[in-house]
């Protein structure tokens, strides 16, 4: 093999220390890169993905941008996918136990995480590893000696465990093997570092502490801020309906991007794009010094639709938005529904066979909001027939339009 070359230590750690909540210890993983450079030898990266959840959003970039960061400084991507683990469920961050997959269920989503994944990372230097690979067959008599290593009490340390624990509420014992079977995929890999959102730092120093147990060199580990959605409060989350996703167009993308507080702007730079620090500090002093923060986040919206689509599809959104939502103005390309003249259908039924709304009861509601318009006039009569012309756009929300064409 040859020995990778990679930059000094100092320009090393000022990429992974960017946008890093916590690294622990720092001094190792300056000793880690120090023998790395000093051997030609790539450090083991690793990051587990959670095959329950296979729809990406910028929360989940947050980790996935820093692995690129360790690619981009000549290291090993490993990307393990819980097929096994995912069939206990991670209890992590839960109130309840959360239900179990089959083993072929992790696989299909596994395949949609890599697929959304190389939006991030450099997907033809990723290792991908499947935890079934080492966990399926271990013994019962193996899985007793692997218990044997860790205490309740320690388990009991974690959050939220402590607190179902406190409340009464059931906790499974297969909850408690999870985080020993994240920590043997650490030892199964020799991981030499290992990435994670800060609700994951239980999970990762077990993995730290059971390479120890196995003889190996510990990992380091690196935790990432959970970024907060589009409504700056919350945990982004699809549940929540606060994402902005990988797969979104890039209309959605650039408006969505738009919707977030002024507040979020700064850490939304430092955290989802790459973006140089000089640039972002440049924006934090011109935003205190009383510049218009919406100038800022048209630059923010415009470099996340190019990083996962390209320039042009961001200045195509740009000129979407502001034709469709700063105008008021319906799009250039707005879907056609071809109406008989004498048909007496109603409005509602007409957005629902378009798609313009998932179901009469979504439309209903947002008819009764006033969120659906044929011009200035607003509809809010779920009984309502078509408006009268030859030809009627009819607007739902911010974002959604179809042209119904009598004929």
């Amino acid at each position: 093999m040859t020995p990778t070359h990679f930059p000094p230590i100092n320009e090393q750690m000022d990429l992974i220390r960017r946008g890093v909540s916590e690294i622990l210890p720092e001094e190792e993983l300056v000793r880690k890169l120090e023998h790395a450079a000093s051997t030609g030898t790539a450090l083991n990266v690793k990051l587990g993905c959670d095959p329950s959840r296979p729809d990406l959003h910028l929360g989940h970039s947050v980790v996935l941008r820093k692995l690129r960061h360790f690619q981009d400084l000549g290291h090993q991507a490993i990307l393990i996918v819980g097929d096994f683990t995912g069939m206990i469920g991670d209890p992590t961050g839960k109130s309840k136990t959360r239900p179990s997959l089959t083993l072929d269920e992790t696989r299909a989503n596994g395949q949609s995480y890599f697929e959304q994944a190389a939006k991030v990372l450099d997907i033809e230097r990723v290792h991908i590893r499947y935890n079934s690979d080492w966990l399926a067959p271990m013994t019962f008599e193996d899985v007793i000696k692997l218990a044997a290593r860790y205490t309740v009490a320690r388990m009991l340390e974690r959050d939220d465990f402590e607190k179902r624990y406190r409340k009464q509420e059931p906790i499974s014992i297969h909850e408690f093997l999870y985080p020993l079977a994240q920590g043997m995929d650490s030892v199964a890999i020799r991981s030499d570092v290992e990435l994670g959102g800060t609700d994951q730092k239980f999970n990762l120093l077990v993995g730290r502490e059971l390479q120890r147990e196995y003889g190996q060199s510990p990992q380091v580990i690196l935790t990432m801020p959970l970024l907060e959605g589009t409504d700056g409060v919350e945990k982004m989350s699809k549940s929540l309906d606060n994402y902005i996703a990988f797969n979104d167009t890039p209309e959605d993308m650039y408006g969505k991007t738009l919707s977030i507080p002024d507040t979020m702007i700064l850490p939304y730079f430092r955290l989802v794009t790459d973006v140089p620090a000089e640039r972002v500090a440049a924006v934090g002093r011109e935003m205190e010094a009383g510049a218009n923060p919406r100038d800022f986040k048209r630059e923010l919206a415009r470099t996340i639709v190019a990083a996962y689509y390209d320039a042009p599809a961001a200045e195509a959104a740009e000129a979407h938005f502001d034709r469709v939502i700063k105008n008021k103005m319906a799009p250039e390309d707005v879907e056609t529904f071809i109406l008989d003249r004498a048909s007496d259908t109603l409005l509602l039924d007409i957005l629902c066979e378009a798609g313009l709304v998932q179901s009469k009861g979504e439309g209903r509601r947002l008819m009764q909001q006033s969120a659906v318009s044929v011009g200035e006039q607003r509809i809010t009569d779920p009984r309502a027939p078509v408006p009268d012309g030859d030809e009627v756009i009819v607007r739902v929300g911010k974002l959604r339009f179809i042209k119904i064409v009598r004929q």
